[in-house]
């Protein structure tokens, strides 16, 4: 069953939990992260949650408003990783426990270290001082934003697809104020979503930024009441995984690749239209006459025959943005 924490917030939402897929530990594996361990000396500073095609993301350090340190960085990474390998999930949500989505990294934490504080991480497969940071994420992630999302909080937010963020939410790059860097995307993914003077704007001054505006820049794709926004992002995952998946990934993947890795208009069409020649004859020809009919007479059959198929299907292209 569901956590006994996420069902009540779920229900506090007006989520219908009783309408989803429920799961027990039985038959998917501990969905608390601990570096691959169970131990209970380990903080489960990660909590994971399936919800049918949906996997929720929880980080889970609410005593510090979920600044990420060293271990939940990890534990971060590895539950994303089995996020993108599960082939019955096709799209998650990332919150933060206890009323904040994330803080950035915890600076008391390297304030403790005696040792000088190791930053060479593992770049190649995309990891970064937040988590997977440094790399393309393979399948649609949305941000449930209420309290602080700020430093490297909002770059967090920044990795996902989409952001839901509550009306009370902060947003900014308060790491201005203490002389640390954007390391995980900040300059690369906020400049891309909301224009170079507007990103500039943020990194320069270190002000917050709060939904209504974060909304009218673009930042934010929906503002909800406050404590709504998880069930809000699980209500947005929910509108785009009844979908056929290959073609929703492919146009996805192409839609990165011209943000980011296309040097010109004539290179982003060539992407776009390999990955959709993929979709045609891969998914849509082999299915053949009797399924592409139902396109026009059954689009919830259609889907679920195409979901079926996306599972054994990965598109040849990949996004040149850190490692694939």
């Amino acid at each position: 069953m569901l956590t006994e924490d996420l069902q009540k917030e779920l229900v506090g939402q007006g989520y219908p939990v009783t309408h989803v897929r429920q799961f027990t530990t039985k038959n998917t594996g501990d969905r608390h992260y601990s570096d691959g361990h169970t131990s209970p000396d380990i903080p489960d500073n990660i909590i994971v949650e399936k919800l049918g095609p949906i996997t929720t993301i929880g980080i889970n350090r609410p005593n510090k408003r979920n600044c990420v340190n060293k271990q939940t960085a990890e534990q971060l990474s590895k539950a994303i990783r089995d996020f993108e390998d599960d082939k019955s999930v096709y799209a998650g949500v990332l919150h933060g426990k206890g009323g904040n989505f994330c803080a950035g990294f915890d600076l008391e934490e390297l304030a403790e270290r005696d040792e000088k504080f190791n930053l060479e991480f593992n770049v190649k497969e995309g990891e970064g001082l937040m988590g997977p940071t440094k790399r393309f994420i393979k399948k649609p992630l949305v941000a449930a934003i209420s309290g602080y999302a700020v430093a490297g909080g909002l770059e967090l937010a920044l990795l996902c697809d989409l952001r839901v963020v509550e009306e009370t939410a902060i947003m900014g790059v308060f790491n201005r104020h203490f002389g640390v860097p954007l390391m995980d995307g900040g300059t690369v993914r906020l400049q891309s979503m909301v224009g170079l003077s507007r990103a500039l704007d943020l990194i320069l001054t270190g002000r917050a930024i709060k939904a209504k505006e974060a909304y009218e820049w673009g930042l934010a794709n929906r503002v909800v009441a406050c404590g709504t926004a998880l069930g809000q992002a699980i209500n947005l995952a929910n509108s785009f995984v009844k979908f056929p998946q290959v073609c929703l990934q492919a146009d996805r993947t192409s839609t990165y690749h011209t943000a980011f890795s296309s040097c010109n208009i004539a290179d982003a069409l060539s992407f776009e239209w390999k990955n959709a020649k993929y979709v045609i004859q891969m998914v849509i020809l082999n299915m053949g006459r009797k399924e592409l009919k139902l396109i026009r007479v059954r689009e919830d059959q259609f889907g679920g025959k195409v979901r079926s198929l996306s599972c054994e299907l990965e598109l040849p292209l990949s996004i040149g943005l850190g490692a694939s």
